[in-house]
């Protein structure tokens, strides 16, 4: 059984996240964190946040429906779609890429006169009932919703970015006109996905963090720094590398000092919330696969069984000059020697993602096949279980005493005393809480605990 089946498991059982409405069949894309799931996803937010206040990022708040004019201007409205097959014969709906690649093909395919030429000269089945698919069609991303409003129909965003960009000169006037500036947003994005699976990796509805980092498009230059991590990087030409990003044979593959801190910085929001870094790659998009604002892109993945999931894009934008295009109000900047539209490097943080791949990177079985979560003391939904061994003695007065006021100075600690001791610390194993303090019969001798 693979671990990413055992951990949605044990993520059902155990009350960190599960299908929505499952009472009425449920909705594929569509999950519920439960009390464990928004305690860890919480602390994995409070780590990204921090880290971001520390290199002095500024917080905002948008909305989710966004009018059409925004994603005209950003090019969402006319080019953000994936290629869909139908099974003549099931019916059943999948990415062209999922069925290309379950064929053994891994061509990058952009427009559907070119997926249907190549439907017609190769033999692509269907990954459920082996049927030829013969045909593609664009599937538009973005949830429409009709308004009444002056601005006629909204869409439900596919990304947080575009509310930062709307507000780049209210910003900018806030930060005093200085640059580099990064602007942070935590909020969710919706997309309209053909095929939602694997539970937290492909939602219809999720979260993200996402910071547009706001340059001088000439240097694109954040601040002097010296790489921290080895990384695996995986150019889009050459042989695979593992280096700092500031060593000489990593950083000419960077577009910029900007590119290559925010790289650096996100290895350690990633290790930081538990997630292994040998196990995580950096992998630069080829150019002919790069979404139609990115310039360059490094895709953050981890390895999750024998797959390679991504969970953090890092993206040189240039979305400014399309807005001031369509808006008419200028985005520029004036510097000390010119006037400029800045450019943006921007970190996209896919939260969902990775919340299970640190719950995966942190399972274990132990050899009496009782399941373990290793979660850093940082991310655990507990910092602590108190337990009396028994419920009598006054041992129970006792623990419950302690807990009342370890409980006033740490709100995250919990108390059990249902069960044998052994499976009230195996259920504390399988949540993460690292510290699970025991009144037994020693208490009562020298006022100790285990």
């Amino acid at each position: 059984m693979k671990v990413y089946d055992q951990v949605v498991e044990l993520a059902k059982r155990r009350g960190f996240f599960w299908p929505s409405f499952s009472i009425y069949g449920g909705e594929s894309g569509l999950y519920d964190y439960g009390p464990l799931g928004v305690l860890l996803r919480d602390n994995i937010v409070r780590i990204w946040k921090e880290s971001y206040l520390a290199d002095d990022a500024i917080f905002i708040d948008t909305p989710v429906m966004v009018p059409a004019s925004v994603f005209r201007a950003s090019g969402h409205l006319d080019k953000f779609a994936d290629l869909a097959t139908e099974c003549s014969k099931c019916h059943n709906r999948q990415k062209l890429e999922t069925v290309l690649e379950a064929s053994g093909f891994h061509n990058i395919i952009k427009t559907v006169p070119e997926a249907n030429e190549f439907l017609a000269n190769n033999v692509v089945k269907c990954v459920v009932c082996g049927n030829r698919i013969t045909s593609a069609t664009e599937f538009k991303l973005m949830f429409r919703m009709p308004s009444q409003g002056s601005v006629g129909d909204l869409y439900l965003r596919p990304e947080t970015a575009q509310g930062i960009f709307v507000n780049f000169k209210l910003l900018n006037n806030f930060y005093r006109n200085r640059l580099p500036m990064a602007v942070a947003q935590l909020g969710k994005g919706f997309r309209n996905e053909i095929s939602p699976r694997q539970s937290l990796i492909r939602l219809k509805e999720f979260s993200q963090g996402e910071v547009e980092v706001f340059v001088d498009p000439q240097k694109k230059f954040w601040k002097d720094f010296t790489g921290t991590h080895r990384l695996n990087l995986l150019p889009r030409s050459g042989a695979p590398i593992t280096a700092e990003v500031t060593s000489p044979e990593a950083f000419p593959l960077m577009s910029s000092n900007s590119m290559s801190y925010f790289i650096d910085k996100t290895a350690s929001i990633l290790r930081d919330v538990g997630i292994n870094l040998e196990s995580v790659r950096f992998r630069q998009v080829p150019l002919n696969d790069l979404a139609h604002y990115s310039s360059d892109t490094w895709d953050v993945e981890v390895r999750i069984d024998e797959d390679w999931v991504e969970v953090v894009g890092i993206a040189d934008r240039n979305d400014l000059a399309n807005h001031e295009k369509s808006s008419g109000e200028t985005m520029s900047v004036k510097m000390e020697d010119r006037t400029i539209t800045p450019s943006i490097i921007e970190p996209s943080y896919g939260i969902d993602r990775i919340f299970i791949s640190v719950m995966i990177h942190s399972f274990r079985t132990r050899e009496n096949g009782f399941k373990v979560l290793s979660l850093p003391e940082s991310v655990a939904p507990y910092h602590a279980a108190v337990f009396p061994l028994v419920n009598k003695d006054g041992l129970d007065k006792l623990a419950e005493s302690f807990f009342a006021s370890l409980r006033k100075k740490d709100p995250y600690v919990v108390y059990d005393q249902s069960g044998s001791i052994g499976r009230r610390y195996a259920r504390q194993d399988e949540i993460g809480t690292p510290y699970c303090i025991t009144f037994d019969s020693q208490t009562l001798q020298d006022s100790t605990v285990t």
